[in-house]
């Protein structure tokens, strides 16, 4: 599996989320479907099956956030050094040349994308518009809406 870009703070949240799991959502689905079994007849009982399905999904997500984490390359803006240019983990002021509107974004990875927080995915169309862009620069992004224009405002290492 290939290397999997995160910020510092990304991989933090989901080494959280995988202790949550761990410690909390694992022993609480053993003892539902210890419960359920209590109850006798396991071939029609809901309870067993919904603590089974349950366990699965948490078996499952434990899993991915594993093989995430273990192949995660782990990328500290601060210690960035990329010559004002746009790179994975910057925050990029950007001026929308059509409406005038002004929007700040860091580009962080796929699992950490969260566009009301700032935080769009290296993989979306804008991140690669602007991915080796410096400030001053105008980037074209073709986003399934149409073509819009970026100017490039700022540049930053946080």
């Amino acid at each position: 599996m290939a290397t999997i870009p995160l910020t510092r703070r990304g991989a933090e949240l989901l080494k959280e989320e995988l202790q949550r799991l761990k410690s909390v959502e694992r022993p609480a689905v053993i003892n539902a479907i210890a419960e359920a079994r209590a109850q006798g007849d396991l071939s029609e009982n809901a309870e067993y099956d919904a603590a089974r399905e349950r366990q699965g999904f948490v078996e499952g997500r434990i899993a991915e956030l594993e093989t995430k984490l273990a192949n995660a390359q782990v990328i500290d803006p601060r210690l960035l050094d990329a010559d004002g240019r746009v790179v994975f983990g910057a925050t990029v002021d950007l001026e929308d040349l059509e409406s005038g509107d002004r929007v700040s974004y860091q580009i962080v990875g796929d699992d950490e994308a969260d566009i009301k927080a700032g935080k769009i995915s290296v993989s979306s169309p804008i991140a690669r518009a602007l991915i080796g862009r410096s400030a001053g620069d105008t980037a074209e992004v073709r986003a399934p809406g149409g073509v819009r224009q970026y100017d490039v405002l700022d540049v930053r290492y946080e």
